[in-house]
């Protein structure tokens, strides 16, 4: 039995339950009772001798089984019911669709660019995992790019502190090194690396790699003056629409954007303009929360990253600016009367929206270990919870058996912080400052490696290591670092075996 009716509900933009809560969620209200409950659920732990319960699966019951091959985060949802899993192999199919420049004897898969990134979702979220960094000089940057813009621009109505911003007049907002045949790429991102010693407590020293970003052969002249780079590793899609599902309340609630309490701590929640809802929405997805739900954050990589015309994004050269005339001018996959006046239908967009709500998170592996235990401690006493909030309860939802009042453990609060200068990008995004980031969920992150056969951490993939990532942190993170930093070789490995086991 197809749920393409609910799938196609996504696209019908309903009232959220809650004014900043996602338009695709239909709402049951908490009781008294179960409101009580939860408080009780969420405490803090006091006793790091055992698991806590459910800790085990960090996706409630979405988790899954952790399998020992790269396909460890390509699982659907461990909840779903049997007649959705048609939806999510649907789903599956256009994530892996690779499309194809206009014309095209195939022309459901038509539309590619002009200019993109990529030739589809896999490309770039290989095995539904974390991008890397190109790995030579010869090496394209297919799950890397550089987002482009320039000081200045409109501010969306009624969202307050917006730094305003304007794409690239010439390039856009994203710097795209393919093109279709007779145009020309954009140009290619170029990375230089510094080496950086950082010496610990106990004397051991760790070596940082600190990149450098500029263009190469840009191939429509030069760039603006003044204009800000930052580079981007697409993120894991795992547990996304159980981030989804989070109540906006809950996540306001560890909003502290003037350090009231004097922790050091000030997160900031980010607000965007929802082309869903046709509102200002809380931002939830992407590396500074730009996006509000899975939809717009799908719908604008469709047209972004593969110039892909969608319901939310309609115009078929994608990131083309008017300076780029050829490239507006080049055929597209429109045809009158088919896909909806698209090249991505708004049933392709939904399953596709479908599919990256209901990737599982896989089950921890060693919550039992002693190691593992002692590094959960650690990460409690260190402060890192202040940011790297553990847990959370799902919204008791209505048509998504899947994300429905859950327990779940992502260890991110999707606010924004200040990670200081050294991850600083110098260059805003909605409310977010060039020094901010929100915070990345830790769920799934000891499987990098195994599932995208790398170990590459933060926005830009610079890190080698969990260790490595922690060094990074400034801002508000300092001390939380510094108190990494001064922790006895074993306890520094228990923490590290703590985050890999997330």
């Amino acid at each position: 039995m197809s749920r393409l009716p609910v799938l196609l509900s996504l696209l019908a933009f309903p009232v959220a339950a809650e004014p900043l809560d996602p338009p695709n969620l239909t709402v049951v209200p908490r009781t008294a009772a179960e409101a009580a409950r939860i408080a009780g659920v969420l405490a803090p732990p006091t006793d790091f001798s055992a698991p806590e319960a459910f800790e085990a699966m960090p996706g409630g019951a979405a988790s899954v089984r952790a399998r020992d091959t790269a396909d460890a985060f390509s699982l659907s949802s461990g909840n779903m019911p049997f007649e959705r899993e048609m939806d999510f192999k649907l789903g599956n199919g256009l994530f892996r669709k690779l499309w194809v420049a206009s014309p095209s004897s195939t022309q459901a898969s038509d539309g590619l660019g002009p200019l993109y990134n990529a030739r589809g979702c896999q490309n770039c979220h290989l095995k539904d995992g974390r991008g890397h960094v190109p790995e030579g000089p010869g090496d394209d940057a297919v799950s890397m790019f550089l987002r482009l813009s320039v000081p200045g621009g409109p501010t969306p109505e009624g969202i307050e502190e917006w730094i305003a911003t304007s794409a690239e007049p010439t390039y856009g907002g994203q710097l795209q090194d393919f093109a279709a045949p007779g145009l020309a790429p954009e140009g290619r991102m170029r990375i230089d690396w510094q080496e950086v010693p950082v010496t610990l407590g106990d004397g051991t020293v760790v070596t940082l790699r600190k990149p450098s970003y500029s263009i190469e052969d840009p191939g429509y002249g030069p760039l603006a003056a003044g204009v800000m780079l930052s580079p981007r590793v697409t993120p894991q899609m795992i547990g996304l629409g159980l981030l989804e599902a989070i109540p906006a309340a809950d996540i306001l609630a560890h909003a502290d954007p003037d350090d009231r309490d004097g922790d050091g701590i000030s997160g900031r929640p980010s607000f965007v303009w929802s082309a869903e809802a046709d509102a200002p929405m809380l931002g939830r997805f992407g590396l500074k929360a730009g996006a509000p739900t899975v939809l717009q954050q799908s719908a604008a990589a469709f047209s972004g990253d593969m110039g892909i015309a969608n319901a939310l994004f309609p115009e078929p050269w994608g990131e083309c600016t008017e300076a780029q005339a050829a490239c507006r001018a080049a055929p597209h996959g429109i045809e009158p009367g088919k896909r909806d006046d698209l090249e991505i239908d708004r049933t392709g967009l939904a399953l596709t929206a479908f599919y990256a709500r209901n990737l599982a998170v896989p089950e921890r592996r060693r919550v039992e270990d002693p190691q593992v235990l002692r590094g959960k401690q650690m990460f409690h006493e260190a402060g890192c919870p202040a940011c790297h909030v553990p847990k959370f309860v799902t919204h008791r939802l209505k048509d998504q058996p899947e994300q429905s009042f859950q327990l779940i453990w992502p260890y991110t609060d999707l606010l924004l912080h200040d990670m200081g200068e050294g991850l600083a990008d110098g260059r805003p995004e909605g409310r977010a400052t060039g020094r901010e980031w929100r915070t990345a969920p830790l769920w799934g992150i000891g499987l990098t490696e195994q599932v995208s056969g790398h170990a590459n951490f933060l926005h830009d993939g610079r890190a080698r290591s969990i260790l490595e990532a922690v060094l990074w942190h400034g801002g508000e993170a300092e001390a939380a670092k510094a108190r990494v930093m001064a922790l006895p070789a074993p306890d520094r490995a228990a923490l590290v075996a703590f985050v890999e086991d997330l």
